[in-house]
This record gives structure tokens, C-alpha cells and sequence, in this order.
């Protein structure tokens, strides 16, 4: 009988981020360290609230005035949207 599964604590839900994109500021290039490509942090403002974004890209698919979509966690440093994870809303209606 395996042992173990279900023990423990429970892993906590990621936190959701949606709303329309009011500013968006990129910092960077930065070397993390020798051998790794550089990554850009972007600044997002999205409904007054302040997120920052590291990605190894130096544009994002998204752009000030667009709704935007994320996954993020809140850490001492501040809010970090998760990689791979912002994106725009698609409107049904639009389509």
C-alpha cells in the first residue's frame, strides 16, 4: 500500500490577476548569472495595483489599454505574475 499521498498540507490555489492594463515599463537587459540569457522585468499596472514580470523575451504580448489575464504570487518583494501566464482576454463578442 503506498504511504504518504494525500498527507500533509494542502497546496495553496494560485492567486488571479485580471483587469484592464493601465502602464507597462521594461527594465534590462540583465545577466543573472554566466551562461544564462538575459532577462528583461517588466513593470505592469493593472486596476492600481503594481506586478512585476521576468521573461527572457524583450516585448510582451500585451500593450497598455488591453484586458489582460495572469497567474501571480505575492511574495516580501512584491507581486510576481508567473511565466508563461499573462496574456489578453479574448471577447466572444468581438469575434
Amino acid at each position: 500500500m503506498a504511504g504518504g499521498f494525500g498527507r500533509g498540507r494542502a497546496r495553496t490555489p494560485k492567486l488571479q490577476g485580471r483587469g484592464p492594463l493601465e502602464s507597462l515599463e521594461r527594465e534590462g537587459p540583465f545577466k543573472e548569472w554566466l551562461g544564462m540569457p538575459d532577462l528583461y522585468r517588466f513593470t505592469l499596472v493593472v486596476e492600481g495595483e503594481t506586478y512585476s514580470y521576468q521573461t527572457e523575451d524583450s516585448e510582451v504580448p500585451v500593450v497598455a489599454g488591453d484586458i489582460v489575464v495572469f497567474r501571480y504570487k505575492e511574495t516580501k518583494a512584491g507581486k510576481w505574475i508567473d511565466r508563461n501566464s499573462l496574456g489578453k482576454t479574448i471577447d466572444p463578442n468581438s469575434l
